[in-house]
Protein backbone atom coordinates (compact mmCIF):
# COMPACT_ATOMS: atom_id res chain seq x y z
CA UNK A 1 0.00 0.00 0.00
CA UNK A 2 1.49 3.05 -0.90
CA UNK A 3 2.34 5.71 1.99
CA UNK A 4 -0.20 9.15 1.95
CA UNK A 5 1.67 12.50 1.24
CA UNK A 6 -1.64 14.42 3.18
CA UNK A 7 -0.10 13.71 6.65
CA UNK A 8 1.15 16.87 8.17
CA UNK A 9 0.00 19.59 5.93
CA UNK A 10 -3.08 20.43 7.70
CA UNK A 11 -4.22 20.74 11.40
CA UNK A 12 -7.16 21.06 13.52
CA UNK A 13 -7.11 24.98 14.56
CA UNK A 14 -10.26 25.48 16.38
CA UNK A 15 -13.18 23.40 18.60
CA UNK A 16 -16.59 24.43 19.29
CA UNK A 17 -19.89 23.20 20.91
CA UNK A 18 -23.28 23.44 22.24
CA UNK A 19 -24.12 22.44 25.86
CA UNK A 20 -24.85 18.74 25.56
CA UNK A 21 -28.55 18.06 26.55
CA UNK A 22 -31.64 16.15 26.38
CA UNK A 23 -33.85 18.52 25.08
CA UNK A 24 -32.56 21.35 23.40
CA UNK A 25 -35.87 23.08 22.42
CA UNK A 26 -33.78 24.97 19.65
CA UNK A 27 -33.78 24.03 15.67
CA UNK A 28 -30.76 21.80 14.76
CA UNK A 29 -29.54 24.59 12.77
CA UNK A 30 -29.31 26.50 15.79
CA UNK A 31 -27.11 24.56 17.20
CA UNK A 32 -24.88 23.82 14.33
CA UNK A 33 -24.82 27.62 13.95
CA UNK A 34 -23.86 27.92 17.47
CA UNK A 35 -21.47 25.20 17.42
CA UNK A 36 -19.43 26.45 13.69
CA UNK A 37 -19.28 30.09 15.69
CA UNK A 38 -17.71 28.85 18.67
CA UNK A 39 -15.02 27.00 16.61
CA UNK A 40 -13.93 29.98 14.85
CA UNK A 41 -13.93 32.05 18.13
CA UNK A 42 -11.62 29.42 19.52
CA UNK A 43 -9.57 29.31 16.42
CA UNK A 44 -9.25 32.86 16.52
CA UNK A 45 -11.04 33.50 13.24
CA UNK A 46 -14.00 34.90 12.03
CA UNK A 47 -16.83 33.90 9.45
CA UNK A 48 -14.85 35.50 6.14
CA UNK A 49 -12.30 33.21 6.58
CA UNK A 50 -13.71 30.02 5.97
CA UNK A 51 -14.30 29.09 2.47
CA UNK A 52 -15.39 25.15 2.92
CA UNK A 53 -17.76 23.38 5.00
CA UNK A 54 -18.16 19.40 5.46
CA UNK A 55 -20.72 17.36 7.04
CA UNK A 56 -22.81 13.97 7.57
CA UNK A 57 -25.23 13.21 4.57
CA UNK A 58 -28.05 12.47 7.56
CA UNK A 59 -27.90 16.04 8.64
CA UNK A 60 -30.39 18.10 8.52
CA UNK A 61 -28.40 21.36 8.31
CA UNK A 62 -26.92 21.70 4.67
CA UNK A 63 -23.58 23.37 4.11
CA UNK A 64 -24.91 26.45 2.91
CA UNK A 65 -27.74 26.90 5.16
CA UNK A 66 -25.32 26.77 8.19
CA UNK A 67 -23.08 29.00 6.10
CA UNK A 68 -25.79 31.96 5.80
CA UNK A 69 -26.55 31.38 9.19
CA UNK A 70 -23.35 31.20 10.85
CA UNK A 71 -22.47 34.82 8.62
CA UNK A 72 -20.47 32.70 6.55
CA UNK A 73 -19.64 34.16 3.25
CA UNK A 74 -18.63 32.81 -0.40
CA UNK A 75 -17.91 28.71 -0.47
CA UNK A 76 -15.46 27.22 -2.59
CA UNK A 77 -15.72 23.76 -1.20
CA UNK A 78 -18.50 21.68 0.44
CA UNK A 79 -19.34 18.24 1.24
CA UNK A 80 -20.96 15.52 3.08
CA UNK A 81 -19.61 12.05 4.09
CA UNK A 82 -21.79 8.97 4.89
CA UNK A 83 -22.79 6.18 6.52
CA UNK A 84 -23.58 7.58 9.97
CA UNK A 85 -21.18 7.51 13.15
CA UNK A 86 -18.51 6.19 10.45
CA UNK A 87 -18.38 9.93 8.81
CA UNK A 88 -16.63 11.39 11.87
CA UNK A 89 -12.98 11.20 11.22
CA UNK A 90 -13.92 11.47 7.42
CA UNK A 91 -14.69 14.73 7.89
CA UNK A 92 -12.13 16.07 9.03
CA UNK A 93 -10.15 14.08 6.39
CA UNK A 94 -12.10 15.98 3.34
CA UNK A 95 -11.35 18.88 5.14
CA UNK A 96 -7.78 18.45 5.14
CA UNK A 97 -7.61 16.73 1.29
CA UNK A 98 -9.27 20.32 0.30
CA UNK A 99 -6.71 22.38 2.30
CA UNK A 100 -3.79 20.42 1.01
CA UNK A 101 -5.04 20.44 -2.74
CA UNK A 102 -5.52 24.28 -2.37
CA UNK A 103 -9.32 24.05 -3.36
CA UNK A 104 -9.68 25.78 0.34
CA UNK A 105 -7.91 27.25 2.72
CA UNK A 106 -10.22 27.11 6.29
CA UNK A 107 -12.68 24.18 6.31
CA UNK A 108 -15.54 24.07 9.23
CA UNK A 109 -16.42 20.82 9.89
CA UNK A 110 -19.66 20.11 11.97
CA UNK A 111 -22.52 17.93 13.05
CA UNK A 112 -25.21 19.06 14.90
CA UNK A 113 -28.67 17.41 15.82
CA UNK A 114 -31.52 16.70 18.37
CA UNK A 115 -31.05 13.13 19.11
CA UNK A 116 -32.85 12.50 22.15
CA UNK A 117 -35.64 15.20 21.61
CA UNK A 118 -35.84 14.55 17.67
CA UNK A 119 -34.46 11.88 15.09
CA UNK A 120 -33.95 9.28 17.58
CA UNK A 121 -31.03 6.93 15.66
CA UNK A 122 -31.60 4.17 18.64
CA UNK A 123 -34.82 3.31 17.26
CA UNK A 124 -33.56 1.65 14.30
CA UNK A 125 -35.58 1.27 11.04
CA UNK A 126 -38.30 4.01 10.40
CA UNK A 127 -40.38 4.40 7.49
CA UNK A 128 -37.95 5.51 4.69
CA UNK A 129 -37.58 5.37 0.98
CA UNK A 130 -36.50 2.49 -0.61
CA UNK A 131 -32.69 2.16 -1.08
CA UNK A 132 -30.19 -0.30 -2.48
CA UNK A 133 -28.30 -0.28 0.94
CA UNK A 134 -31.51 -1.20 2.61
CA UNK A 135 -32.06 -4.19 1.00
CA UNK A 136 -30.06 -5.71 3.89
CA UNK A 137 -32.37 -4.82 6.34
CA UNK A 138 -35.00 -7.42 4.96
CA UNK A 139 -33.07 -10.04 5.86
CA UNK A 140 -32.81 -9.45 9.94
CA UNK A 141 -36.11 -7.48 10.86
CA UNK A 142 -38.55 -9.94 9.40
CA UNK A 143 -36.84 -11.86 12.74
CA UNK A 144 -36.82 -9.22 15.44
CA UNK A 145 -33.14 -7.45 15.00
CA UNK A 146 -35.08 -3.96 14.40
CA UNK A 147 -32.44 -1.49 16.81
CA UNK A 148 -28.65 -0.88 16.05
CA UNK A 149 -28.40 -2.85 19.85
CA UNK A 150 -29.77 -5.95 18.41
CA UNK A 151 -27.81 -5.64 15.52
CA UNK A 152 -24.50 -5.51 17.14
CA UNK A 153 -25.71 -7.90 19.87
CA UNK A 154 -25.31 -10.15 17.21
CA UNK A 155 -21.81 -9.85 16.91
CA UNK A 156 -21.22 -9.42 20.70
CA UNK A 157 -23.22 -13.23 21.29
CA UNK A 158 -20.35 -14.33 18.70
CA UNK A 159 -17.33 -12.56 20.26
CA UNK A 160 -17.98 -13.63 23.74
CA UNK A 161 -18.82 -17.21 22.73
CA UNK A 162 -15.53 -17.53 20.61
CA UNK A 163 -13.09 -16.13 23.16
CA UNK A 164 -14.93 -18.06 26.18
CA UNK A 165 -15.97 -14.57 27.79
CA UNK A 166 -18.98 -13.68 29.40
CA UNK A 167 -20.91 -10.25 29.18
CA UNK A 168 -19.55 -8.83 32.40
CA UNK A 169 -16.10 -8.25 30.15
CA UNK A 170 -17.67 -5.30 28.60
CA UNK A 171 -17.98 -3.47 31.81
CA UNK A 172 -15.06 -2.29 31.47
CA UNK A 173 -15.19 -0.07 28.68
CA UNK A 174 -18.82 0.97 30.24
CA UNK A 175 -16.83 1.98 33.71
CA UNK A 176 -14.20 3.85 32.17
CA UNK A 177 -15.96 6.08 30.57
CA UNK A 178 -18.06 7.44 33.00
CA UNK A 179 -14.72 7.66 35.38
CA UNK A 180 -13.68 10.53 32.56
CA UNK A 181 -17.60 11.96 32.10
CA UNK A 182 -17.95 11.85 36.11
CA UNK A 183 -14.99 14.45 36.41
CA UNK A 184 -16.02 16.71 32.98
CA UNK A 185 -18.32 18.96 33.35
CA UNK A 186 -19.22 19.29 29.84
CA UNK A 187 -20.35 15.52 29.78
CA UNK A 188 -24.14 14.89 30.93
CA UNK A 189 -23.04 12.20 33.22
CA UNK A 190 -20.65 14.74 34.61
CA UNK A 191 -20.44 13.71 38.70
CA UNK A 192 -22.08 10.33 37.64
CA UNK A 193 -19.06 7.20 37.77
CA UNK A 194 -20.74 3.96 37.89
CA UNK A 195 -18.93 0.56 38.71
CA UNK A 196 -19.01 -3.04 37.65
CA UNK A 197 -21.81 -3.70 39.65
CA UNK A 198 -23.33 -1.22 38.79
CA UNK A 199 -23.02 -2.42 34.89
CA UNK A 200 -23.95 -5.76 35.78
CA UNK A 201 -27.13 -4.62 37.45
CA UNK A 202 -28.51 -2.19 34.46
CA UNK A 203 -31.82 -4.33 32.68
CA UNK A 204 -30.77 -6.07 29.31
CA UNK A 205 -31.75 -4.02 26.01
CA UNK A 206 -30.54 -6.95 23.84
CA UNK A 207 -28.59 -9.83 25.29
CA UNK A 208 -26.03 -9.82 25.73
CA UNK A 209 -25.88 -6.17 25.70
CA UNK A 210 -27.39 -4.07 28.99
CA UNK A 211 -28.65 -0.42 29.32
CA UNK A 212 -24.73 0.28 29.90
CA UNK A 213 -23.49 -0.65 27.54
CA UNK A 214 -25.29 1.41 25.08
CA UNK A 215 -24.09 4.89 24.14
CA UNK A 216 -26.92 7.88 25.21
CA UNK A 217 -28.51 9.95 23.22
CA UNK A 218 -27.83 13.69 22.66
CA UNK A 219 -28.92 16.84 21.42
CA UNK A 220 -26.07 19.23 20.83
CA UNK A 221 -23.71 20.25 18.44
CA UNK A 222 -19.89 20.14 17.65
CA UNK A 223 -17.80 22.01 15.06
CA UNK A 224 -14.05 21.74 14.09
CA UNK A 225 -11.65 24.03 11.89
CA UNK A 226 -9.09 22.98 9.71
CA UNK A 227 -6.44 24.46 7.55
CA UNK A 228 -2.91 24.63 6.57
CA UNK A 229 -0.83 23.80 9.03
CA UNK A 230 1.60 26.86 7.89
CA UNK A 231 -1.15 29.01 8.67
CA UNK A 232 -2.29 26.84 11.94
CA UNK A 233 1.25 28.00 13.72
CA UNK A 234 0.08 31.29 13.25
CA UNK A 235 -3.19 30.96 15.20
CA UNK A 236 -4.01 31.16 18.73
CA UNK A 237 -3.65 27.37 19.92
CA UNK A 238 -0.89 25.05 19.36
CA UNK A 239 -1.59 23.38 16.16
CA UNK A 240 -3.44 19.23 16.34
CA UNK A 241 -1.46 18.48 13.08
CA UNK A 242 -3.42 15.68 11.20
CA UNK A 243 -0.86 13.16 11.06
CA UNK A 244 -2.70 10.09 8.65
CA UNK A 245 -6.28 10.10 7.71
CA UNK A 246 -8.10 7.54 6.63
CA UNK A 247 -11.10 5.49 5.58
CA UNK A 248 -12.32 1.62 5.40
CA UNK A 249 -14.59 -0.76 4.10
CA UNK A 250 -14.51 -4.11 4.22
CA UNK A 251 -15.82 -7.00 1.78
CA UNK A 252 -19.60 -7.71 2.10
CA UNK A 253 -19.29 -4.69 4.16
CA UNK A 254 -23.26 -3.85 4.92
CA UNK A 255 -23.95 -0.77 7.21
CA UNK A 256 -24.49 -2.49 11.05
CA UNK A 257 -25.98 -6.20 9.61
CA UNK A 258 -22.72 -7.59 8.28
CA UNK A 259 -23.49 -10.92 9.60
CA UNK A 260 -22.84 -12.89 6.21
CA UNK A 261 -19.08 -11.73 6.00
CA UNK A 262 -16.53 -14.28 7.75
CA UNK A 263 -16.64 -14.22 11.30
CA UNK A 264 -18.67 -12.23 14.14
CA UNK A 265 -15.45 -11.11 16.21
CA UNK A 266 -13.25 -8.40 14.49
CA UNK A 267 -14.24 -5.18 12.60
CA UNK A 268 -12.80 -5.53 9.23
CA UNK A 269 -13.37 -1.79 8.00
CA UNK A 270 -11.41 -0.86 11.23
CA UNK A 271 -8.88 -3.30 10.02
CA UNK A 272 -8.62 -1.26 6.72
CA UNK A 273 -8.49 1.89 8.69
CA UNK A 274 -5.99 0.90 11.23
CA UNK A 275 -3.63 -0.59 8.27
CA UNK A 276 -3.69 2.40 6.37
CA UNK A 277 -3.28 4.90 9.65
CA UNK A 278 -0.11 2.39 10.83
CA UNK A 279 1.41 2.50 7.05
CA UNK A 280 0.87 6.36 6.66
CA UNK A 281 1.88 7.70 9.65
CA UNK A 282 4.87 5.03 10.31
CA UNK A 283 3.80 4.91 14.04
CA UNK A 284 2.40 1.65 15.96
CA UNK A 285 0.20 0.59 18.85
CA UNK A 286 3.23 1.81 21.38
CA UNK A 287 3.42 5.08 20.05
CA UNK A 288 -0.18 6.38 20.84
CA UNK A 289 -0.82 8.45 24.21
CA UNK A 290 -4.66 8.25 23.93
CA UNK A 291 -7.15 6.64 22.48
CA UNK A 292 -10.30 8.02 21.80
CA UNK A 293 -12.82 4.89 20.29
CA UNK A 294 -15.92 5.37 19.08
CA UNK A 295 -18.01 3.94 21.93
CA UNK A 296 -21.57 3.47 20.66
CA UNK A 297 -21.80 -0.06 21.97
CA UNK A 298 -18.84 -0.89 24.46
CA UNK A 299 -18.43 -4.87 22.58
CA UNK A 300 -17.15 -2.47 19.34
CA UNK A 301 -14.35 -0.56 21.57
CA UNK A 302 -12.85 -3.92 22.62
CA UNK A 303 -13.21 -5.10 18.65
CA UNK A 304 -11.25 -1.66 17.75
CA UNK A 305 -8.42 -2.32 20.05
CA UNK A 306 -7.95 -5.44 18.65
CA UNK A 307 -8.01 -4.69 14.87
CA UNK A 308 -5.43 -1.98 16.05
CA UNK A 309 -3.30 -4.13 17.66
CA UNK A 310 -3.27 -2.89 21.01
CA UNK A 311 -3.89 -6.54 21.99
CA UNK A 312 -4.52 -10.01 20.74
CA UNK A 313 -8.33 -11.03 19.73
CA UNK A 314 -10.33 -11.50 22.80
CA UNK A 315 -8.34 -9.99 25.21
CA UNK A 316 -9.84 -6.07 24.99
CA UNK A 317 -11.79 -6.28 27.75
CA UNK A 318 -8.35 -6.80 29.92
CA UNK A 319 -6.57 -4.56 28.41
CA UNK A 320 -9.39 -1.85 29.05
CA UNK A 321 -9.02 -3.20 32.64
CA UNK A 322 -5.61 -2.74 32.68
CA UNK A 323 -5.33 1.25 32.06
CA UNK A 324 -2.45 0.52 29.80
CA UNK A 325 -3.85 3.41 27.34
CA UNK A 326 -6.07 6.56 28.18
CA UNK A 327 -9.33 5.44 26.51
CA UNK A 328 -11.93 8.31 25.90
CA UNK A 329 -10.77 10.72 28.32
CA UNK A 330 -14.10 12.84 27.92
CA UNK A 331 -15.96 10.26 28.86
CA UNK A 332 -16.84 9.00 25.39
CA UNK A 333 -20.39 8.82 23.74
CA UNK A 334 -21.36 6.78 26.84
CA UNK A 335 -20.79 9.53 29.23
CA UNK A 336 -20.04 13.09 27.64
CA UNK A 337 -22.66 13.18 24.52
CA UNK A 338 -23.44 11.13 21.12
CA UNK A 339 -22.59 13.73 18.53
CA UNK A 340 -21.87 11.14 16.32
CA UNK A 341 -17.96 11.10 17.19
CA UNK A 342 -17.56 14.73 16.81
CA UNK A 343 -16.83 15.39 20.17
CA UNK A 344 -14.63 12.49 20.47
CA UNK A 345 -12.14 14.53 18.28
CA UNK A 346 -12.44 17.46 19.96
CA UNK A 347 -11.06 15.89 23.22
CA UNK A 348 -8.26 14.65 20.52
CA UNK A 349 -7.67 18.39 20.20
CA UNK A 350 -7.50 19.13 23.83
CA UNK A 351 -5.16 16.73 24.81
CA UNK A 352 -2.73 17.53 22.53
CA UNK A 353 -3.10 21.55 23.83
CA UNK A 354 -2.77 19.83 27.07
CA UNK A 355 -6.48 21.51 28.64
CA UNK A 356 -8.60 18.44 28.87
CA UNK A 357 -9.86 18.02 32.46
CA UNK A 358 -8.80 14.51 32.39
CA UNK A 359 -5.34 15.45 30.57
CA UNK A 360 -2.73 12.94 29.76
CA UNK A 361 0.53 14.62 30.41
CA UNK A 362 2.93 14.51 27.67
CA UNK A 363 0.26 13.75 25.27
CA UNK A 364 1.69 14.05 21.59
CA UNK A 365 -0.34 11.39 19.24
CA UNK A 366 -4.05 10.66 19.63
CA UNK A 367 -5.85 8.25 17.68
CA UNK A 368 -9.54 9.01 16.86
CA UNK A 369 -11.65 6.12 15.23
CA UNK A 370 -15.41 6.75 14.37
CA UNK A 371 -18.48 4.38 14.15
CA UNK A 372 -18.14 0.83 13.25
CA UNK A 373 -20.00 -1.65 11.76
CA UNK A 374 -20.24 0.33 9.43
CA UNK A 375 -17.77 2.18 6.54
CA UNK A 376 -15.58 4.04 8.68
CA UNK A 377 -12.36 6.07 9.21
CA UNK A 378 -9.95 7.15 11.95
CA UNK A 379 -7.17 9.97 12.55
CA UNK A 380 -3.92 10.01 14.00
CA UNK A 381 -3.72 13.90 15.56
CA UNK A 382 -0.29 15.00 16.64
CA UNK A 383 1.09 17.75 18.34
CA UNK A 384 3.97 19.90 16.01
CA UNK A 385 7.32 19.55 15.65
Amino acid sequence: MSGSTLGGRAAVVGIGATAFTKDSGRSELALAAEAVRAALADAGLGPGDVDGMVTFTMDTSPEITVAQAAGIGELSFFSRVHYGGGAACATVQQAALAVAAGVAEVVVCYRAFNERSGRRFGAGAVRREPTAEGVALGWVMPFGLLTPASWVAMAARRYLHAYGLEPEVFGHVAVTARRHAAANPAAYFHRRPITLADHAASRWIAEPLRLLDCCQETDGGQALVVTSTERARTLRHPPAVITAAAQGAGRAQEQMTGFYRDGLTGLPETAVVARRLWADSGLRPSDIDVGILYDHFTPYVLMQLEEFGFCAPGEGGAFVASGALPLNTHGGQLGEAYLHGMNGIAEAVRQLRGTSVNQVPGTARVLVTAGTGVPTSGLILGADG
